[in-house]
């Protein structure tokens, strides 16, 4: 079955957050996530789980050990268990990106 936002199982987070679940089981996990300008997520880390973060549009910075790095459309970036890190739109205009998790991380998160 073809997949995409249209379908797919969606959840709000944050405060104005969308998430939208392509790919959700207990090994694997692949959301479509938006952030409006000025939204950031929690400082966390996983204790299993590696991510990887990748950017559909705009520009998004993420903070990975407290150092901010700034993806572009259609760049990404791996985190590995452990890491504290922290996605941010410090933009004027949505970002939307992929989150893929390997196992999934529901319920593997840590707040800082």
């Amino acid at each position: 079955m073809k997949i995409s936002k249209q379908n797919a199982e969606h959840y709000c987070w944050g405060e104005l957050c969308d998430g939208w679940h392509l790919v959700k089981n207990k090994k694997l996990s692949i959301i479509h996530e938006r952030m409006p300008a000025k939204t950031t997520e929690i400082n966390h880390y996983h204790h299993h789980a590696q991510q990887f973060f990748f950017v559909l549009s705009g520009t998004a910075t993420i903070e990975i050990n407290g150092n901010p790095i700034i993806l572009q459309e259609g760049e990404g970036i791996e985190v590995p268990p452990l890491t504290p890190h922290q996605m941010q739109n410090n933009t004027e205009k949505d970002i939307e990106f992929l989150v893929i998790s390997q196992p999934n991380s529901r319920g593997d998160r840590i707040p800082l």
